[in-house]
């Protein structure tokens, strides 16, 4: 993997797919995919000023809210991609980042786009912090997907699906779950036949964050185009997975 350099507004990186970031079919998962964009928006907010490291001297975090993944087609182990990313500016509380994941010859296989808010890392509370007054103004840029990442409802009726107690594995550098685990925990609630399909689209909204020895009540729904899946702790939505194939 190399290092992520600037192109104009945008920041990218050469990838070649490992194996440990793919399925028994030797693509990429899509909680993986998570991982690299995750990744690459750490380094692009650092080189603009506004990183993990500059927020955290003031107390504060970024935080996933919203995710739209669209897929195309998904890497196999041993491709050469390219993804890039780019602020997109502020949407109401929200502050939008998209990626676009490409083959050799340029070709968009997954695109994305997503939607943070930035939490007191003391409080867990919204704030706007002053020092990022400058991205509300942001300048149209290009979008990987036009539309923000939309909120997905709550299934009505689902079924259990079991339960998950949160490891020391599913924790990050803020001490609550990592965004790509709850859609690991999503995918290994469907069955396997199912969750092997050409993935089209992935929905997630983060509504309530969880932390080390959590239990997590899972429910799942079977949908026209997918599935539907909700984890709950003490009763309300931490996050809804919308997955369409």
């Amino acid at each position: 993997m190399s290092v992520v350099r600037r192109e104009a507004y945008k920041f990218c990186q050469d990838i070649c797919i490992p194996c440990y970031q793919t399925n028994a079919q030797s693509v990429l998962k899509p909680a993986a995919f998570m991982d690299l964009a995750q990744e690459i928006a750490y380094w692009a907010a650092k080189e603009l000023g506004f990183g993990y490291d500059t927020l955290h001297i003031h107390h504060t975090a970024w935080v996933l809210s919203r995710l739209h993944i669209h897929c195309d087609h998904f890497p196999v182990w041993g491709g050469d991609v390219r993804l890039y990313t780019w602020h997109k500016g502020a949407n109401g509380l929200f502050y939008l980042r998209d990626f676009d994941l490409q083959d050799p010859e340029g070709k968009s296989l997954i695109t994305a786009t997503s939607s943070w808010v930035v939490i007191d890392e003391r409080t867990r509370r919204l704030v706007r912090p002053e020092d990022l007054k400058n991205l509300l103004s942001t300048e149209k840029v290009a979008d990987a997907i036009e539309t923000p990442a939309p909120k997905v409802p709550s299934p009505v009726d689902p079924e259990p699906a079991g339960t998950h107690r949160v490891a020391f594995s599913d924790i990050d550098i803020l001490g609550h779950t990592n965004n790509a685990r709850y859609v690991v925990w999503a995918m290994d609630c469907i069955p396997p036949e199912e969750a092997e399909r050409p993935l089209k689209d992935l929905y997630i909204n983060f509504n309530k964050e969880t932390r080390l020895g959590d239990t997590v009540e899972l429910y799942r729904l079977r949908t026209a185009g997918g599935w539907h899946v909700e984890g709950r702790l003490d009763g309300k939505s931490c996050f809804v997975v919308k997955m369409e194939y």
